[in-house]
């Protein structure tokens, strides 16, 4: 199979952070799926750089989990197990809820409009590229009200690597809903600076997710169909 790597818009930048960005977002957006071989030179060609900084890039999404490297394929898109899956969503709980916590005393109303804005983008949205780039929109515009910028790059590689698998789900209305309302739930609490509730409704909506991305993850590839779900964070 030809890898196919959409040249990310509008990015300007150091070339390895622009090829990172492009299959990143190939990735993301599923037209990576898991196993694809990524072959240096076709993307090399493809974005029109040198093989360094494909190289270099490819480095740097084996160290956030997205890329395998094999020794008869070389580099290939990675696949999540159920024991990963839980694993990741393990460190995300742990991450996530100490960056929200940090974050409610400094969250302004600058913040909480823009949160509410992209709610309301992503609540329309009806691209699956799209709609993950706005669910980590959302959750980043709250972490980044912590100060704290390691530890949400940090989230954000966690986010990207179970992130993907939202494809699968967003066919469901049932589960676009559902996320929905969890989401307006934990705006609602950082808007009453509600950190018990603030933090509590963030860990059910992660655990959920948890519980159903391994699920998932436990079937057979074959069996594994595009929906059914109510829970991806």
């Amino acid at each position: 199979m030809d890898t196919i790597i959409p040249a990310p818009q509008g990015f300007s930048g150091h070339t390895a952070d622009y090829v990172v960005q492009a299959i990143r977002q190939g990735i993301l957006d599923g037209s990576l799926p898991a196993h694809q071989p990524l072959r240096q030179d076709r993307i090399a060609d493809t974005l029109g750089v040198s093989k360094v900084p494909v190289r270099e890039a490819l480095i740097q999404l084996k160290a956030e989990g997205l890329v395998t490297f094999t020794p008869n394929r070389g580099a290939v898109v990675s696949e999540l197990s159920a024991a990963e899956a839980v694993e990741i969503y393990t460190m995300r709980i742990a991450l996530e809820l100490a960056a929200l916590r940090i974050a409610l005393p400094r969250l302004d109303r600058a913040r909480l409009i823009r949160a509410e804005s992209v709610l309301s983008i992503l609540e329309q949205e009806e691209t699956r590229a799209q709609w993950g780039r706005l669910n980590w929109e959302f959750h980043q515009t709250l972490y980044q009200a912590s100060g704290m910028p390691r530890m949400v790059e940090t989230i954000r590689a966690l986010h990207d690597n179970v992130g993907r698998y939202l494809l699968i789900y967003l066919a469901d209305p049932q589960y676009r809903r559902a996320s929905n309302e969890e989401h307006r739930r934990i705006l609602q609490a950082c808007r009453d600076r509600d950190s018990t509730a603030a933090l509590e409704q963030l860990r059910v909506h992660l655990e959920a997710a948890s519980r159903e991305l391994a699920a998932f993850l436990e079937k057979p590839r074959a069996e594994r169909t595009m929906g059914g779900s109510d829970h991806v964070g």
